[in-house]
This record gives C-alpha cells, sequence and structure tokens, in this order.
C-alpha cells in the first residue's frame, strides 16, 4: 500500500527508465522531502504542467525555485536584450546632452538664464529618463525582479502617454507649431553669435533649404552685430550660410562672402545671396516630410505596446512560480 501511494507522486511520463542515473528508491526519497498539502500531493504541485513536475521534483531537492517555462524564458531574455540596447542608446544620448552643456558652460551663471532654450537639456533630459527606464527592465528581467519589472511598465506606460498626446497635438496645432518655428527662428536670429547650438541648427537650415532669414534676407538686420547701425565688420553683413556660393571654388568656406549684402538691392543681392526666407521653404519640408514624423510615433508605439505587454506576461509567470513554491 506504500508503495502504490508513493508511485502516485511520481509524474507518469518520467518514469525510473528515462533517467537511469537516477534510482527509483532516490526519487521517492526527494519527494518525501516535499512539503504536502492535505490530500498528499506536494504543495504548489497542481500549478505545475504534467511535464514539469519531473524536472521541478529535482530541482526542489536542492531547495531550487521552479523554472519558468520555455516561453517565459525567451519573454525574459527577449526584454533584457531590448531594454539593453535602449540603455545604451540613452547613455550615449545623456553623455552627449551633459558634454554639450559642459563645453558650453551652460551650467554657469552667466549662461544659466538661457538654459530653457538650449537644445543640450533636451538630449540631457531624454536620454536620462530612457537610461533609467530601460535599465530597469533590464535589471528587472534578469532577476527575475517584479518591483522593477512594475517601475518599467509604469514608464513605458507614461511614455506611450506622452507619445500618444504629442501625436494629438502635432495633428490638432500643425499651423501653430510652424508659427511658433518662425518665432523661435527669429530668436535664433538675434542670439546667433551668442548660442553656438543655436547657429549651427540655423545654418544648416539655411544651407540646407536654400534660403536666407525668416521671411525675406532683410531679418538679419534684427541681429546686433548684422545691422547696418554696428561698429563692427559685420555690419550690413550676411553669415555664410546665406550666400549661394560660400566655397567660392575652394575647400574652405569664405567666412566674408555676404559682407555688405545688406546694402545691396534685390537684383544685385540675388546674385551672391539667397534672399528667400525660410518659413515658406521650412512648412514646405515639414508638410513634404509629415509622414516621417508619424510613422516613427507609430513604430515607437507598437515597439513600447509591445514590451509592457511581454513584461505584464513575465511578472504574471513569475508570480505563478513563486506561488508553486
Amino acid at each position: 500500500m506504500v508503495e502504490d501511494e508513493r508511485t502516485q507522486l511520481l509524474p507518469k511520463e518520467a518514469g525510473c527508465d528515462e533517467s537511469p542515473s537516477l534510482s527509483c528508491n532516490h526519487t521517492v526519497r526527494v519527494l518525501e522531502s516535499v512539503p504536502k498539502k492535505h490530500n498528499g500531493a506536494p504543495s504548489g504541485w497542481g500549478c505545475l504542467p504534467q511535464s514539469e513536475k519531473w524536472h521541478s521534483a529535482l530541482a526542489l531537492q536542492g531547495g531550487l525555485p521552479f523554472p519558468l517555462n520555455f516561453w517565459s524564458s525567451c519573454i525574459k531574455y527577449l526584454i533584457f536584450l531590448l531594454n539593453f540596447l535602449f540603455s545604451l542608446l540613452g547613455l550615449l544620448t545623456l553623455v552627449v546632452g551633459l558634454w554639450g552643456l559642459a563645453d558650453k558652460e551652460s551650467l554657469g551663471s552667466e549662461q544659466l538664464p538661457h538654459l530653457g532654450t538650449d537644445p543640450m537639456l533636451l538630449f540631457v533630459v531624454v536620454g536620462l529618463a530612457i537610461s533609467v527606464v530601460s535599465l530597469a527592465g533590464c535589471v528587472g528581467a534578469l532577476c527575475e525582479n517584479t518591483c522593477l519589472l512594475w517601475f518599467f511598465a509604469g514608464g513605458i506606460f507614461t511614455f506611450l502617454i506622452l507619445e500618444t498626446l504629442a501625436g494629438i497635438l502635432l495633428y490638432a496645432l500643425w499651423d501653430q507649431l510652424q508659427n511658433t518655428l518662425d518665432n523661435a527662428m527669429l530668436v535664433a536670429i538675434t542670439r546667433y553669435q551668442d548660442d553656438s547650438d543655436l547657429r549651427f541648427l540655423l545654418d544648416e537650415i539655411q544651407i540646407g533649404l536654400r534660403c536666407c532669414g525668416v521671411v525675406s534676407y532683410q531679418d538679419w538686420k534684427l541681429n546686433l552685430y548684422f545691422n547696418c547701425s554696428s561698429p563692427g565688420i559685420q555690419a550690413c553683413g550676411l553669415p555664410a550660410s546665406c550666400c549661394i556660393n560660400p566655397w567660392e571654388n575652394g575647400t574652405i568656406i569664405n567666412s566674408q562672402c555676404g559682407l555688405g549684402a545688406l546694402l545691396l538691392d534685390e537684383a544685385t543681392a540675388q546674385n551672391i545671396v539667397y534672399i528667400e526666407g525660410c518659413s515658406s521653404r521650412l512648412r514646405q519640408w515639414l508638410d513634404q516630410n509629415s509622414w516621417v514624423i508619424r510613422d516613427y510615433l507609430l513604430v515607437t508605439s507598437l515597439i513600447e505596446g509591445l514590451e509592457f505587454l511581454l513584461v505584464n506576461k513575465l511578472i504574471r509567470d513569475i508570480k505563478v512560480r513563486k506561488s508553486c513554491n
């Protein structure tokens, strides 16, 4: 009668013949050491599929927890790999932002009032957020820590909400956004010599779109250095990015190519510099490439939504495994 009871505790598909190195008496001793419920079955035994009971009985001999199944293990390492890559990207973005702030001494007392308009601050904030959330998901998945995984899931959910709101605002306020860009370009013109980041962005826009100023090249009169009332050498001039041929058949940009351009009439100036403003061309470029922004938000949201579902599945599997211990 005793032998029959012990035999019932053994998984049906895992007989002694399947493990020659393990004797039946040894297996019985393993199962006898498992805590039992009132019905004589090991505690948590019913939580496992029949195919895993033999392996779990062997794991319990050394006090090991029940292992995750194959698909849960795949999800675990997939989450770890994805977040490891995203954490590297976030840390790189953070380092670039901090390096930019340190290089320009933007954290000093003189530049601190303009910190809010510094593009490098955006790199720091985005890089820090991505790094913290991704590292939490990376460590949480590897160590099977439900607290870190819940924190990661909350971060992903927050990103999804912010990206959804950003998409709605971009769609609803598209015209207002373009007007905001015009005002931002005017600010960049007035601070052209004072902020290297704004100077770089404005030069890239003017060179890339082959334009000058916001409405016309006359907008550069708003800059104290290029205004004709300025006593400097740049008075009545334009930056080299406004010139049609700033290289002048050379390999180095001639920074003096726009000198005196504001004193010329439009018919003469258009042979040397671009006289059309960047506002209309920037609006046209944004309209033509709006699908890039839309597709980026869509793909990013799908990836984050998939990660959110996977991490919730992993958390449930970890809880089920712990309840079986």
